[in-house]
């Protein structure tokens, strides 16, 4: 009861007329700047950070809440349209939702989306409000074994159920996790791929992995067979979901929020696993396994969906451990350091004003999202009619200026080339990309928590499943590796059992 009074009071804080229009202005520039390839929430929170310096602390927070939910729907939007992720947790996006604009859909995706965006974001921060004590508890008593298990079921999953078979899926997963290793070692501090270059000690980033794989890939691959295809541009289609969509999506969007907050709340987390956790779960549940692939739009509602709680999630650990689990967690702690506020238990007590009017305000920057970018999705849509050649010189473009304003060096530039290229390849030889972009995103967080498992229990492999939670997870994953084998040969077993009675 306590939280709900507090919350009334937050509410009160965000809904003042100045508070409202932070929150507006943040999720109209979190949109656009997350339509911008490679330019994501993190960034743009940073990059808006010295503009928040005259601003009070609450209005400087409920901005950059904004500019967060904003900038995942822009990452999206972007995913579907031109199958060019804005961001890391937009990439499941482009699977379903990028099929669907081609065959005329893309309304509807961006629909799925935001609508999901929106579910996902009203029970993430209800579930914030309700259990933000005990979900940090939970976060407290979870160790290495447990992050590794969690990292391990994520590449398992990925590689199972992507491509056109696992051998192809794990060798994009090896891609992955090879770029991944460029840099230095964390914990020894030896250089390791960098041929000797000081701008490649600090590692390829993520953003520029997934821009190079996916903008650059796909330009280069329509671009190698414009001439073969049609050069037409894609229709658009009506701009609203269909009651047929509506029954196939919503139970999509009432499940990604219980995948995505918890992965959100733990050290461990981020939108990155939770997305492809519910990918993998909605292409399980689906009645329509023939369409996944060429656009499901399941696909595209439950992923955006957990992506949008996860982001609830993430304050949980930062409000009320001082603990960032991902890129926007970490820049939103700098931003609280620098007013001179320590997040952490006694942070509820010491700026209950600030902390309660920060949650209010994510309710009020959903509705907002909901209500200005379900109306603009035809006008986003509307990207499709650019005649091809044009349309790919624009993503070529912004995704070269979005590769250097990551850290603005040109050999930036050079990578992202190189990393097209071998999306490129990827794609002539049939390998999945979300795979390697998988690899890339916690490939050095699994060896990181691996070599810290390893290190507590004196080498020894069983201190690798010494918890329950990590016993459970393993459990998980001889289910998921099993389960194929196990259906095959069921299915053998009853064609001979026919065969035999006839």
């Amino acid at each position: 009861m306590d939280a709900f009074n507090s919350l009334m009071d937050g509410f009160g804080t965000a809904l003042t007329p100045v508070n409202l229009l932070w929150a507006a202005v943040g999720v109209l520039l979190g949109t656009a700047i997350g339509v911008l390839p490679g330019i994501g929430p993190a960034m743009a929170v940073a990059l808006l950070l010295p503009v928040t310096y005259g601003l009070e602390p609450t209005g400087a927070f409920i901005m950059f809440a904004g500019i967060y939910y904003g900038a995942m729907f822009g990452g999206s939007t972007t995913s579907i349209l031109l199958n060019t992720p804005g961001e890391s947790a937009a990439v499941v996006a482009a699977m379903e939702g990028h099929p669907m604009a081609r065959a005329g859909r893309g309304a509807q995706a961006l629909a799925a989306a935001a609508i999901g965006h929106f579910a996902g974001g009203m029970i993430g921060t209800l579930l914030l409000v309700a259990l933000a004590p005990t979900v940090a508890d939970l976060a407290v008593d979870i160790g290495a074994p447990d992050y590794f298990a969690i990292m391990v079921l994520a590449f398992i999953a990925v590689t199972s159920v992507l491509g056109s078979s696992r051998v192809r899926g794990l060798a994009s997963l090896l891609i992955g996790l090879t770029l991944g290793l460029v840099g230095l070692d964390q914990m020894t501090g030896q250089q390791r791929l960098t041929f000797g270059s000081l701008q490649l000690a600090d590692g390829i980033d993520v953003v520029i992995v997934a821009v190079g794989l996916f903008a650059i890939g796909e330009a280069l691959w329509v671009a190698a067979h414009l001439r073969r295809t049609s050069g037409r541009a894609i229709p658009v289609g009506r701009p609203w979901l269909g009651r047929q969509d509506v029954r196939r999506t919503w139970k999509s969007w009432l499940r990604g929020p219980f995948i995505g907050f918890p992965f959100g709340a733990i050290p461990a987390g981020g939108a990155e696993i939770p997305t492809f956790l519910s990918y993998v779960t909605e292409k399980r549940l689906s009645r329509h396994k023939d369409e996944w692939g060429k656009g499901a739009i399941e696909g595209v509602a439950g992923p955006e969906s957990a992506a949008s709680a996860s982001a609830a999630g993430t304050l949980v650990s930062m409000l009320t451990l001082g603990l960032p689990t991902t890129a926007v967690a970490a820049v939103m702690l700098a931003a609280f350091q620098q007013y001179g506020i320590q997040p952490g238990p006694l942070l509820f007590e010491r700026e209950p004003d600030l902390v309660w009017g920060l949650i209010a305000s994510l309710f009020v920057g959903m509705v907002l999202l909901l209500a200005l970018n379900l109306p603009l999705a035809p006008v986003w849509a509307k990207l499709l009619r650019i005649p091809r050649p044009y349309l790919y010189a624009g993503i070529l473009f912004f995704a070269a200026v979005g590769a250097y304003a990551v850290g603005g060096e040109p050999l930036d530039l050079v990578i992202l080339l190189v990393i097209g290229l071998i999306g490129f390849g990827m794609r002539r030889y049939g390998l999945p990309i979300l795979p390697a972009v998988i690899g890339v995103i916690l490939g050095p967080n699994a060896e990181q928590q691996l070599r810290r498992a390893l290190q507590i229990s004196d080498g020894s492999v069983g201190g690798l499943v010494d918890t329950p939670f990590s016993v459970t997870v393993y459990g998980l994953i001889v289910l998921i590796v099993a389960w194929p084998l196990v259906k095959k040969a069921v299915v053998r077993s009853r064609r001979r059992d026919v065969d035999v009675e006839a």
